[in-house]
C-alpha cells in the first residue's frame, strides 16, 4: 500500500468531477482527498500499484458530461494514512492554468424537473445542477468556486445547501444552485418602470405580451436578447425597422428539436450539434423562403432554447422566437439594464433577473461542410477554449487579435486561451468591451505577459492598444504579425501540424509587407516565417473603406481597369449605379490614386462580382454579397472562366471580361465560383504539401465545398473561426519567433 499523487489537467472544475472522483473511490474501495487546485484537479490516494491503473482507467472511460482530461500525472509520495476519503477546499498553488468551464445548455435530467409540479423547482427558471448551466459568464476569477462568482450575493436556503454538500448529490458544488426560496428572481419592466406581478405569474404575462406583437428584450447568459413572436411579420419588421436591420436574416429560437424540422432540412451532424450541450445558432437549408426572417437567403439560422427561461416561454407560447443579440450596431451584446438603455426605442418590455453576468458572451454560430462542422462565430458553449500546441512556448503570450470578429488569446508553456467572440472594433463601447475582456483574461489567470503580439496594420485599434501596452513597460517583448500569416497559423496550431504547408488565406482586407492590402495570398508557412508565393493582382479600393460596404466601388474601380473612360457608355449594372458626374469624379480619383488604396482581396473580388452581375450594389451587411451569390449558384453548371498566372501574379481580368459578356447570370455566378477553385488548383499544383485554407472568404459554404470535392484532403479550422476570430491563436503561434 502506498500513497499517490494524481494531478489532472483539462476541463476540470465546475463539471461535477470532484464528486465523480468521490464516487469512483467510493466503488474501489479507497482512502484520501480531492479538491480543486490553479492547474486542475489533485488527488491522494492510499493504494496499490495494481489497483491505481485500474483507477486511473476509469478516470478516462467513465468521465462526467461536460468533463474533458488533457493530461493525468501520477507519482508516488510519502506515505499518509488516510481514514476515509474527503473532499476537501480548494488549494490555490503555483500558476493559474485550468481551464474555465464555458457556459452549457440545461441538462435532460433538469428540463424534467422543471416541468415536474411534484419537484420544488418546477417552473423555476434558473434550474441547474453540476451537468448544465451557466459556468464562464457568472466567474469572477479562478479558482471556479462559489465565492468567485456573482452567485456569492445569493446564500442558500437549507435545502440547497444540503443539496450543495451532499458528494452523492448531482448539486454538489454546483456554484449556480438556487431556487424559489433563495436563488435570482426574474422582474418584468415597461421602458420606466417595474411592473407590479408576482414572481410565478411573470412568465405567463410576457408570454401574452409577444402574443399582442411586442418586442421584448430578454436577459439571459452572457447578454439581452430582442424576442419576438417569429410568425408575427408586423414585429419583425417593427424589430427591423427600430434596429436598423433592413436585411440582414434573424435567428429564430425553437423549443426542441421537432420544432426545428419543421423550418429546416437537418442532416444527421446537424441535429448533432443543435441539441449538443453548446447549443449554438446552426446555419441550415429552409424548408422554404421566408422573405421577412431571412430576405432574398434560403438558409435560417436555428437554434434551440438553452436555458430553463427559454423552455418555460417557448412551450406556453408554442410558437418560436425570434432571438437576436440585443446591440446597437458595432457595440457589444447588453449584459445589464443600464447598457440596455441605449435600445430603449427598440424594445417594448424587458425580462429582467438580478444574477449578474460578469463576462458578456454571445451566441455562437456553426455550419456544416462535408459533414464537419465550421465555427463562424466562437461563444457562447463553446468558449473561453484551450487549445493544446504543438509546441512549447518560450515566453508568456499576450495576442491582441484583428480589428473585425476579434478575440483575444493568452499563451503559455504548450497552450492558448482563447477569448469569447468580442466583435468589431469599431466604436468607443466595443473598444472599451475588448479592453475590459484583456483584464478579464489576465484576471483570471495572474497572467503577466512577457511578449505582445498584434496585427501590423498601424489603425487596428487592437494593434494601438497593444503599442500602448509595450510603451507603458519596456521589458515587454514587440511582436507584430502579418494578418495572412496569423491566419495560416491559426489553422496550423488548432491542428497540430509541425511540418511546412501550402496556406491560402482569402479574406477581405489585412495589411501587407508592401503597405497594400492583402487578402488574395498564397503562402509557404511554418512556424519559422512565410513567404508569398502568389497573390491576385492588385487593384483599387475607390473610397477607400466605403467600398467594403459599396461593392459597385469595387467593381467600377475593376471597369475602368479593363476599359479605361469607355466604361462610362458601358450596359452595366455597375455603371447605372452611379450618375455621370459621379463616374466622371471616381475616373479621375482611379486615375490619380485619390483614396483609392491598393488591394488583392478577394472578398472585395466577391463584391465586385456581385455588383458587375446586378446582385447586388450597396450592402447593409457584412458577406452579404457572398451569401446573395450562392444563392444563385447552379451546382449544374461546369466549366471556368480565363485567367492569367505568371510569376506570382494571378491576373483575373480576363474572367470578368468573359463574366461581364454572360447573359446567364447563374451560369456566370457558378463559373466564378469554378474559377476560383481552378486558380488555386493550379498555384497549388507543384507543390507536395499539406493545403491548409483559412480567411473570412472560407466562410462561403459554396466555396468551401467545391474546393473539399477538389481536394479532400485541404485542412481547414474546425474550433476556431476561419474569419479574423482565429487571428489571435495565429499570433501566439508567431511568438515563436521572437527572440
Amino acid at each position: 500500500m502506498n500513497t499517490y499523487r494524481i494531478e489532472i489537467e483539462g476541463t476540470v472544475q465546475g463539471v461535477g468531477f470532484r464528486p465523480f472522483i468521490f464516487g469512483l473511490a467510493s466503488r474501489f474501495k479507497l482512502f484520501g482527498s480531492v479538491c480543486n487546485g490553479s492547474g486542475g484537479v489533485e488527488i491522494y490516494l492510499n493504494t496499490t500499484q495494481n489497483i491505481l491503473q485500474d483507477f486511473l482507467e476509469s478516470i478516462e472511460e467513465e468521465l462526467p458530461p461536460l468533463a474533458c482530461v488533457d493530461k493525468i500525472k501520477h507519482t508516488q509520495v510519502s506515505f499518509q494514512q488516510f481514514s476515509d476519503f474527503k473532499i476537501i477546499a480548494t488549494t490555490e498553488k503555483g500558476e493559474k492554468t485550468v481551464r474555465i468551464p464555458p457556459d452549457v445548455s440545461v441538462c435532460t435530467a433538469c428540463e424534467k424537473e422543471l416541468f415536474d409540479p411534484q419537484n420544488r423547482r418546477f417552473s423555476y427558471p434558473f434550474i441547474t445542477c453540476t451537468h448544465c448551466g451557466v459556468r464562464y459568464s457568472i466567474v469572477h476569477s479562478l479558482p471556479y468556486d462559489r465565492s468567485n462568482t456573482s452567485m456569492k450575493f445569493f446564500e442558500m436556503c437549507k435545502n440547497c445547501e444540503e443539496e450543495y454538500n451532499n458528494p452523492l448529490n448531482r448539486r454538489y458544488h454546483a456554484q449556480p444552485i438556487g431556487c424559489f426560496d433563495c436563488g435570482p428572481r426574474l422582474e418584468l419592466r415597461n421602458k420606466k418602470n417595474r411592473l407590479d406581478i408576482k414572481q410565478k405569474d411573470i412568465i405567463d404575462k410576457l408570454v401574452s405580451l409577444l402574443d399582442e406583437g411586442n418586442i421584448v428584450a430578454v436577459k439571459g447568459v452572457g447578454g439581452y436578447h430582442l424576442m419576438c413572436d417569429a410568425t408575427n411579420e408586423e414585429s419583425i419588421l417593427r424589430l427591423r425597422e427600430r434596429k436598423n436591420r433592413p436585411a440582414k436574416p434573424f435567428a429564430v429560437m425553437v423549443q426542441d428539436i421537432s420544432s426545428a424540422k419543421k423550418l429546416a432540412k437537418i442532416n444527421k451532424k446537424e441535429e448533432e450539434i443543435l441539441v449538443s450541450y453548446e447549443r449554438p445558432i446552426v446555419l441550415l437549408d429552409a424548408l422554404y423562403a421566408n422573405p421577412i426572417i431571412a430576405p432574398n437567403i434560403s438558409r435560417i439560422g436555428i437554434f434551440l432554447a438553452y436555458t430553463p427561461l427559454h423552455l418555460l416561454i417557448l412551450k406556453k407560447l408554442g410558437r418560436p422566437l425570434i432571438a437576436t443579440s440585443a446591440n446597437v450596431t458595432d457595440e457589444p451584446i447588453c449584459t445589464d439594464i443600464k447598457d440596455l438603455q441605449m435600445l430603449i426605442d427598440v424594445y417594448d418590455y424587458a425580462l429582467e433577473h438580478n444574477r449578474e453576468i460578469v463576462n458578456g458572451c454571445d451566441d455562437s454560430i456553426v455550419m456544416v461542410v462535408k459533414d464537419e462542422e465550421v465555427i463562424l462565430r466562437r461563444a457562447r458553449g463553446y468558449a473561453p477554449a484551450s487549445i493544446k500546441l504543438p509546441f512549447k512556448l518560450k515566453r508568456k503570450v499576450l495576442a491582441f487579435g484583428a480589428n473585425q470578429k476579434s478575440s483575444l488569446a493568452i499563451g503559455f508553456d504548450n497552450q492558448a486561451i482563447l477569448s469569447p467572440h468580442i466583435g468589431d472594433l469599431s466604436s468607443i463601447g466595443s473598444v472599451e468591451y475588448y479592453q475590459s475582456n484583456i483584464k478579464t483574461l489576465q484576471r483570471m489567470y495572474s497572467f503577466k505577459p512577457e511578449v505582445i503580439a498584434y496585427d501590423k496594420h498601424p489603425r487596428y485599434e487592437s494593434s494601438k492598444i497593444a503599442r500602448q501596452y509595450l510603451q507603458k513597460d519596456d521589458s515587454l517583448l514587440d511582436c507584430s504579425v502579418q494578418h495572412h500569416y496569423a491566419h495560416i497559423l491559426s489553422t496550423m496550431a488548432e491542428k497540430g501540424l509541425n511540418e511546412k504547408v501550402f496556406g491560402v488565406a482569402f479574406d477581405g482586407t489585412g495589411f501587407g509587407d508592401d503597405g497594400n492590402l492583402w487578402g488574395g495570398e498564397f503562402l509557404l508557412c511554418d512556424y519559422k516565417g512565410f513567404e508569398r508565393l502568389a497573390h491576385l493582382n492588385y487593384f483599387k479600393l475607390l473610397g477607400g473603406s466605403k467600398a467594403i460596404k459599396e461593392p459597385c466601388r469595387v467593381a467600377l474601380s475593376l471597369l475602368f481597369e479593363l476599359y479605361g473612360k469607355k466604361a462610362f457608355e458601358l450596359d452595366s449594372p455597375t455603371v447605372a449605379a452611379f450618375s455621370k458626374v459621379e463616374l466622371s469624379t471616381y475616373f479621375i480619383a482611379w486615375e490619380k490614386g485619390l483614396n483609392s488604396p491598393l488591394t488583392s482581396s478577394v472578398g472585395r473580388l466577391f463584391d465586385a462580382v456581385a455588383s458587375l452581375l446586378g446582385v447586388v450594389q450597396r450592402m447593409s451587411f457584412e458577406g452579404q454579397s457572398g451569401m446573395l451569390l450562392e444563392e444563385i449558384y447552379d451546382e449544374t453548371v461546369q466549366g471556368y472562366y480565363r485567367f492569367e498566372y505568371k510569376d506570382t501574379q494571378i491576373n483575373i481580368l480576363p474572367m470578368l471580361k468573359e463574366m461581364i459578356e454572360e447573359r446567364d447570370v447563374s451560369k456566370a455566378v457558378s463559373k466564378f465560383f469554378h474559377t476560383l477553385v481552378e486558380i488555386i488548383a493550379t498555384v497549388y499544383k507543384p507543390y507536395d504539401l499539406p493545403l491548409v485554407l483559412s480567411g473570412g472568404v472560407f466562410q462561403n459554404k459554396v466555396l468551401l465545398e467545391l474546393l473539399l470535392d477538389r481536394f479532400p484532403k485541404a485542412i481547414i479550422s474546425k474550433r476556431i473561426p476561419p474569419n479574423d476570430g482565429g487571428i489571435a491563436l495565429g499570433q501566439v503561434a508567431a511568438s515563436l519567433l521572437v527572440e
